[in-house]
């Protein structure tokens, strides 16, 4: 008698769908993450251009979060648009530092109606001379999501949260 050997019956598995992005998680497509760099790219432009023709005192009330609606913590939310702007910057043909970066992700945050306040702050006279003393970052609550660099600052100028403009004199 010759040994058959017999198939094993097949295993139902439960059908999942299946997702773009890394680890098959549900997230925005790629096209949604591409939309948001090009959207960075645009706000990056008209950052660098602003601070070309328009004077900064008559920028910065277009800077900071909205007061018309109310604003809502979300760190996380701007990390990835911290991101996207970062992405854009360096994809630019143009270099652009760190006060148009916290424009245009300032600009992305009030767009979305999440809380921030961009920071503008010098280094200190005991770290020496430095050409880039100056430095602007964005935070969310105390967190910073775009442009954090070591070292002691002294905050010069802090816009928001809630619109306020806050001169630190020392």
């Amino acid at each position: 008698m010759a040994a058959t050997r017999q198939k094993s019956p097949a295993i139902a598995m439960p059908s999942l769908p299946i997702w773009p992005g890394p680890g098959c998680l549900p997230g925005p497509s790629r096209w949604a993450l591409r939309r948001r760099t090009v959207e960075a790219m645009g706000w990056l432009g008209l950052a660098r251009l602003g601070l070309k023709v328009v004077p900064f005192r008559r920028l910065r009330t277009h800077l900071g979060p909205s007061t018309r609606r109310p604003a809502r913590h979300d760190p996380a939310a701007a990390r990835q648009l911290a991101a996207h702007v970062a992405r854009a910057a360096g994809r630019l043909p143009f270099a652009t530092k760190c006060l148009p970066q916290a424009m245009a992700l300032g600009w992305m945050l009030r767009w979305r109606g999440i809380d921030h306040s961009l920071v503008i702050a010098v280094r200190t006279a005991d770290q020496g001379l430095d050409p880039d003393r100056l430095h602007a970052w964005l935070a969310v609550g105390e967190e910073i999501v775009l442009g954090e660099l070591p070292g002691p600052w002294l905050v010069l100028f802090r816009i928001g949260p809630a619109g306020r403009d806050e001169v630190l004199e020392n």
